[in-house]
Parts: structure tokens; C-alpha cells; sequence
């Protein structure tokens, strides 16, 4: 199952503006195997499509390098502000980022026998503003898309152990191998 996510404030009480990106999807493993296998970020790699590359640093800092809309690069450092094993993981760019960011991933335990929610919640200040999410959006490179394809690939890795780009939400082929479902 695949959702937006209610936001009502941010971080520090803030209203949530346009650049707030919010998506659950629930997954059938357990919320401590999918911490774990998030929490090394060079994984992200695997079903990130527009994440190029993450090296770790020190002291809870990671080196990322995205892809960005017609053919651009956006690179920033981040650094973790909230780490519970097993059901958090926040994150804030430092200073200098192409793209400020923050976020949170959380895993939350599904009804019994259901696995675990994985929610998603980013805030960013894209670069020329509102011109700048309309271009990226017009490319598809604009966070709220690629969150939720992201998180479908996320689910289809640990559930399946691989990504395929033609699965449907139910996991069924799509009779419109064009039509986009994530």
C-alpha cells in the first residue's frame, strides 16, 4: 500500500510549505531488517533512481550526489539529527548543499502479520523556487515523484529481492507497458 503521508507541522512547528514530500508504503518484513538494509546508505543506490552515489563520512555525516533535471548533478553533505535502530533515521543537509534538505524515515510495525509502514517525509528548498519544481517536475525529477517511485522500488527489493520496472501496485504486469504507475 502506497499513501501520501499526513503532515501537519515540520520539525521546530513550521506549516508545511510546496516543498514537502510525504509517502508510506507498507512493506512485509520487519521494521529491524528494513532499518538496517536503509541505514547503510550506499544500499540506497539500488532502488534510488536519480541517487548516483553515497559515501560515508564520519560522525554520522554521508557524501551524496543526485541526479538533477536536464542532465545536472545536485551534491550536498548530510548529517543524521535522529537515529533509533530498528525505527528512525533524520537527517538534515549541512550547510553549502545545492539543494537544502531534511528528512525522516520511519518504520512503523504494520498489524500483525502485515510487516512494517515505512514512511517517508522530506522537506527541500529547490533551487530557483517554484520555477525550479516546475522544471524539475516537466523532466520527472521532482521529489514527490521520484519519493513514491522510490519507495515502491524499496518494497519491491525486500519483498522480492529485485526491482522490476513494469510491476503494477498489486504486483501484476500492466497491460500498457507505457502506462506509469508509481
Amino acid at each position: 500500500m502506497l499513501s501520501d503521508a499526513p503532515a501537519s507541522t515540520l520539525r521546530g512547528g513550521r506549516k508545511p510549505d510546496p516543498a514537502l514530500v510525504g509517502r508510506t508504503v507498507t512493506i512485509n518484513r520487519s521494521a529491524q531488517e528494513l532499518y538496517d538494509f536503509w541505514r547503510n546508505f550506499e544500499n540506497l543506490t539500488q532502488f534510488m533512481d536519480n541517487v548516483r552515489s553515497v559515501e560515508t563520512l564520519d560522525g554520522g555525516r554521508s557524501h551524496w550526489t543526485i541526479a538533477g533535471p536536464a542532465g545536472t548533478e545536485v551534491k550536498f553533505v548530510s548529517r543524521i539529527t535522529e537515529d533509533q535502530p530498528g525505527r528512525v533515521i533524520a537527517w538534515e543537509s549541512e550547510e553549502g548543499a545545492d539543494v537544502r534538505n531534511t528528512g525522516r524515515i520511519e518504520f512503523i510495525d504494520a498489524a500483525p502479520g502485515r510487516g512494517t509502514m515505512v514512511r517517508a517525509t522530506i522537506t527541500y528548498d529547490p533551487p530557483a523556487g517554484a520555477i525550479g519544481r516546475a522544471v524539475a517536475k516537466v523532466l520527472q525529477r521532482e521529489p514527490n515523484v521520484q519519493a513514491r517511485r522510490d519507495l515502491r522500488r524499496f518494497k519491491q527489493l525486500m519483498e522480492t529481492g529485485e526491482v522490476t520496472s513494469s510491476a503494477s501496485p498489486s504486483g501484476r504486469r500492466s497491460e500498457d507497458p507505457t502506462k506509469q504507475y508509481l
